[in-house]
C-alpha cells in the first residue's frame, strides 16, 4: 500500500504520534519520561520548533507542533526519535536489537480556533481517557501537569497556542471530549489528512495536493 503523502512546510500546527514497535511498553519508569521530555526539550532548541501540546504514555506519545519554516518537522522528529531510540537501546543494552517505534511517525495539519482546541484537549485528556488518572493535571508527563503545575522552567517547554485556551483552562480540560470530535480527529490521524473546517480543509488540500475524499462518514459539513 502507497504512503499517504506528507505535509512538512511552515506555519502549519501538525498533530504527531507514534507508537512503541509492537506496541510494548518503553516508559516504565519517571527516568524513562524524564528522558523523553528531556530530548523534547533539546530537540526544541536545536530546531526552534514550536510546541503547543503533548502527552506521553506508556507505549506511545501525542505531539501538537507549530512549524516555522518547511522541512522543520521532519527534522525536529527525525532529531528526537532517533536521540531516543538510541538513548533507549543504551540504557536497556539491547542495540541491534531491532526497532523501539513501530515505523515513521503519524502526522496532519491542524486549523485553528475551535479545532485546534478539540485536538489539544483530545492530546492531554489521553491519560483520562485510558483511566490512567481521574483528572488531566494528574499525569505528571504531559502539557496539562506543566500548565497547571509546572514552574517557571517547566513551563518553557511550552509556546503560546495561536487559539487562546478557555478561561477557566483547568475545568475546560477536565470537561469530557466532544464526542463528535473524537471520530473525526482519529479519522484525520489514521488517514494523514487535514482537520480543521471543510473549507479550509479544502484548501489543504489543494495547495499540498493531498487526497480530497478521505472524510469520516457522515461528518457533517461545516463553514
Amino acid at each position: 500500500m502507497p504512503r499517504l503523502a506528507r505535509v512538512d512546510v511552515g506555519g502549519e500546527i501538525y498533530h504527531v504520534i507514534n507508537r512503541a514497535n509492537g506496541r510494548m511498553q518503553i516508559f516504565n519508569t519517571e527516568d524513562d519520561y524524564l528522558l523523553f521530555e528531556n530530548l523534547l526539550s533539546e530537540a526544541k532548541e536545536l530546531t526552534d520548533m514550536r510546541i503547543l501540546a503533548y502527552t506521553v504514555m506508556p507505549n506511545h506519545w501525542h505531539l501538537v507542533l507549530y512549524s516555522r519554516k518547511g522541512g522543520d518537522l521532519g527534522l525536529f522528529m527525525h532529531r528526537l526519535t532517533n536521540a531516543h531510540t538510541r538513548h533507549v537501546h543504551t540504557r536497556t543494552k539491547t542495540i541491534g536489537s531491532g526497532h523501539l517505534y513501530q515505523g515513521r511517525y503519524k502526522s496532519f495539519i491542524v486549523d485553528t480556533d475551535k479545532y485546534l482546541l478539540a485536538l489539544i484537549k483530545y492530546v492531554e485528556r489521553n491519560p483520562v481517557r485510558a483511566k490512567l488518572v481521574r483528572n488531566c493535571e494528574n499525569w505528571r508527563w504531559g502539557s496539562a501537569w506543566r500548565r497547571i503545575y509546572g514552574d517557571k522552567k517547566q513551563k518553557k517547554l511550552m509556546d503560546p497556542s495561536p487559539t487562546p485556551l478557555p478561561h477557566g483552562y483547568t475545568k475546560w480540560i477536565n470537561t469530557p471530549d466532544n464526542k463528535d470530535d473524537l471520530p473525526v480527529i482519529r479519522h484525520a490521524l489514521n488517514k494523514g489528512v487535514p482537520y480543521g473546517r471543510d473549507r479550509w480543509v479544502d484548501a489543504m488540500v489543494t495547495k499540498y495536493h493531498l487526497e480530497s475524499t478521505r472524510r469520516a462518514a457522515g461528518r457533517p459539513r461545516q463553514v
